[in-house]
């Protein structure tokens, strides 16, 4: 870098700049004065090469290659900033409870055992430690604009550093922020103290304060994120959220939905989805735990506290503070204001097939720094399965008033349990098939894993890598290692399910008569699931179509036609 020359400085006024003090103004070896015209210069602006600025005052950045700013009311850095490092977000517990320390690098993973692990206060001490040095290595009085960045017709940006490719169009204000490589912030924005990982998108009148938006996610259409984590992968529109940390693939599209206080993961927000935190006795400090794959059908409501097991649709008005933890898989209908569980009942719905395809079908991040296991069978899951059916039939067994009992504030008939189980089986016996037929070892032990923030992870290798944590960067990199050795730890704890199955130490026949039985109930499933997709598409679902015939062929025509049938 270089101070201008006398001939520059002429030529940047002849063309309507101004600089409070033009030896502040520093530019590139290459510098070319031609493409900066009616900008004005207050503090130290450093200008690298290749640099097109228009229209726009700057106040203390370094500008660098390739970038272009145009229309900007004002960029500047006020004063000594992290640029939205060290931010507190108040995730999941209103109150603070529960509060993560927001820097560029955050993963899933991390933040999840700083908000969910709060018991494990020398881990979440040591995070903490790492994000609050971290943001004072990036504390700067200089903010940054990095190499082919655009800033057109921004009103504010304030404190806001960018990194390569990132882009800022028409917001109204961005202020103590990072963009990471490849992030968009668009028309009417307003966000403060926040990061925007890799390749997300702010858009159309979003609202985003203290908060961080995960590689690949979208918010757009005037949604308004207030402390919250929001990790890869997520869509969410017109709606609201305030103190979630939603883990990957949560998505809401209707101005009616709110997500509040609450953990979410690979989430479908039906219109007015809601949940409230309004028992105030001791403040805002109730939460709910929404498992991956969850969905609210239309109006569907919780008031927390409240937890439901994986793959639960919710639907209705439940006010009970219920737990179906143990029960993947399930419905949970309110029905005059009593909440009812169909346990395992969803397995039977095409819905769940598709949206686990989808999903990993959608990853088409770059940077992959979320960790996220996608495999339909695995030992998280049916580890809950195994206890959910031993759940069950000791429940059947030793009910003793009729037809119907209570578990955790939800309503459970005998008939529902006993089709759930039959469901629950076929699932537990696929999955034990599926994970024996990839990966290979000995047998584990048949113990608990834990779905970290969209990572299938086994509970004690997990706590042993947070017994023996001695940098954040290792705590990562050994939780990468385990997700690369996922197939070898699923096979061997699918051989532990079996050797306690049968009371023995399995054979290689038995694990092939295994991984046969797995196949056919697999595809069972496959039959029963098909058959729901059938019934979604057929004749009966064609009302409405052919609308200005009676004729029940030309019906059945246009219906065949839209759905692309033909």
């Amino acid at each position: 870098m270089r101070n201008l020359t006398n001939s520059e400085i002429e030529a940047l006024v002849a063309a309507g700049n101004y600089a409070e003090d033009w030896q502040s103004v520093v530019v590139g070896e290459k510098f070319d004065h031609a493409k900066v015209r009616g900008c004005r210069f207050e503090g130290v602006v450093e200008i690298e090469d290749s640099v097109t600025l228009t229209a726009s005052t700057i106040c203390n950045y370094h500008i660098c290659a390739g970038a272009k700013i145009e229309s900007v009311t004002r960029l500047e850095c006020r004063a000594e900033s992290c640029f939205g490092n060290g931010v507190g977000v108040a995730a999941v517990n209103e109150n603070g409870g529960r509060t993560i320390i927001i820097y560029n690098e955050l993963t899933a993973q991390t933040a999840y055992i700083v908000a969910m692990y709060r018991h494990r206060k020398d881990v979440v001490k040591a995070i903490n430690g790492y994000a609050e040095r971290y943001a004072d290595s990036v504390r700067k009085n200089i903010g940054t604009i990095g190499r082919n960045c655009s800033i057109i017709g921004a009103r504010f940006v304030r404190e806001v550093n960018m990194e390569e490719g990132s882009k800022i169009e028409g917001a109204s204000l961005v202020q103590n922020a990072t963009l990471l490589a490849g992030s968009y912030v668009g028309v009417d924005v307003k966000a403060v103290d926040f990061i925007a990982a890799q390749n997300s998108t702010i858009d159309c009148g979003a609202i985003v304060d203290r908060s961080f938006i995960g590689e690949d996610s979208i918010l757009s259409k005037g949604f308004s994120a207030v402390n919250s984590l929001i990790f890869a992968g997520a869509h969410l529109e017109h709606g609201e959220c305030c103190a979630i940390f939603a883990g990957p693939y949560v998505v809401s599209h209707h101005k009616s939905s709110l997500l509040i206080a609450g953990m979410f993961s690979f989430l479908n927000a039906g219109s007015g989805t809601n949940q409230s935190n309004h028992l105030f006795k001791g403040g805002a400090i109730h939460q709910a735990v929404h498992r991956r794959g969850c969905k609210f059908g239309s109006n569907g409501y919780v008031m927390n506290p409240a937890a439901e097991g994986e793959y639960t649709t919710i639907l209705g008005r439940h006010t009970k503070h219920h737990d179906t933890s143990a029960f993947p898989f399930s419905y949970l209908i309110e029905n005059n204001g009593i909440s009812t569980l169909l346990p395992g009942f969803a397995l039977r719905s095409y819905g769940i097939v598709r949206d686990i395809k989808k999903w990993e079908q959608r990853d088409n991040r770059k940077f992959c720094r979320d960790i996220i296991s996608y495999n339909e069978y695995n030992p998280y899951i049916a580890y809950k399965v195994l206890k959910a059916i031993e759940l069950l039939e000791s429940q059947i067994a030793n009910t003793t008033n009729g037809e119907q009992w209570h578990y955790n504030n939800v309503l459970i008939k005998r008939g529902m349990a006993q089709r759930g189980l039959a469901l629950y089986r076929s699932y537990l016996t696929a999955a034990i098939g599926d994970m024996l037929s990839r990966g290979h070892g000995e047998a584990g032990s048949c113990n608990s894993w834990v779905d970290l923030a969209g990572m299938y992870v086994d509970s004690q290798a997990l706590n042993d890598a947070l017994d023996n944590l001695a940098t954040v960067e290792g705590l990562e990199s050994t939780l990468r290692t385990l997700h690369n050795n996922y197939d070898n730890a699923a096979h061997s704890w699918a051989l532990a399910a079996l050797n306690q199955q049968l009371g023995h130490e399995a054979t290689a026949e038995d694990i092939a008569a295994a991984i046969a039985a797995g196949q056919s109930a697999h595809n069972a499933m496959r039959q029963v699931t098909e058959a729901d997709r059938l019934s979604d598409i057929g004749p009966t679902m064609s009302v409405g179509y052919g609308t200005d015939s009676a004729d029940e062929d030309i019906r059945s025509a246009d219906f065949r036609a839209v759905h692309g049938l033909e």
